[in-house]
């Protein structure tokens, strides 16, 4: 799954993707995104077919959602559901959109025995996960327009992709992000591919390659509170069991 992760400056964003400046409110870097913050996402413009960066909420409300509060759980998209499951189906097949992130985080199952009373406790020690090549990757995300958003909400939301673990990744977590290839960017945000399985194809095509590195942090990106870039300071060796 992804529960938290790291975007990117706006600045950073618009070097790697070549995005002209345009928002007079700069997105900042931060540490510990969560679901229901507002990020950063990339999008195709119907009109100009040009890249246009816009912020939405993490957390997806359909266009014929009418409850007043929000779906819950609705920040991951299981791949494997995107397609038939009604609340990601529409954003598939018409609104797809990328996700900037330098990497983000995962959390794997340990037990610790107590040195005084012996009994074992599980917890779960945080990764952080990035590229080998330490370059911006993105999400393949949905993206959607709520039929009528509260005042100051943006106007979009949006949810992750996630699939089954790869490669050496799959022994933190069973789950992760779709990191999309570069190759593929353009063919997931494609208008013409209609038909949403299409789009993930497009993706799976390029086959799932082992091509992260993680490593263990601190368990301060468990509070939401934090942010900053202790948040992705390897643990020693020694602190991790």
């Amino acid at each position: 799954m992804c529960g938290r992760y790291v975007n990117p400056d706006e600045a950073a964003i618009e070097r790697a993707w070549h995005i002209g400046r345009h928002n007079n409110d700069p997105i900042r870097r931060r540490f510990n995104v969560q679901p229901t913050s507002t990020i950063p996402v990339l999008r195709l413009h119907p009109e100009t077919r040009e890249l246009e960066l816009v912020a939405a909420r993490w957390g997806l409300i359909p266009h014929w959602w009418k409850e007043a509060r929000p779906p819950n759980f609705a920040f991951n998209a299981r791949i494997e559901e995107a397609a038939s499951k009604p609340l990601w189906r529409d954003a598939l097949r018409c609104t797809r959109c990328l996700v900037p992130a330098e990497g983000w985080y995962e959390w794997q199952a340990h037990e610790r025995t107590a040195a005084v009373a012996g009994k074992a406790r599980r917890y779960k020690q945080p990764f952080f996960v990035r590229r080998r090549d330490r370059r911006l990757l993105c999400f393949a995300g949905l993206l959607a327009r709520p039929s009528a958003a509260d005042s100051g909400e943006p106007a979009w939301s949006c949810a992750i992709l996630t699939t089954a673990a790869a490669g050496g990744l799959a022994r933190i977590h069973d789950r992760m992000p779709v990191a999309t290839p570069d190759a593929v960017h353009a063919a997931w945000l494609e208008p013409g591919l209609k038909d949403g399985t299409q789009a993930i194809d497009a993706i799976r095509s390029t086959g799932w390659r082992d091509e992260f590195e993680y490593y263990a942090v601190s368990a301060l990106v468990n509070d939401g509170r934090v942010d900053g870039p202790e948040l992705v300071a390897p643990l020693n060796a020694a602190d991790v069991d």
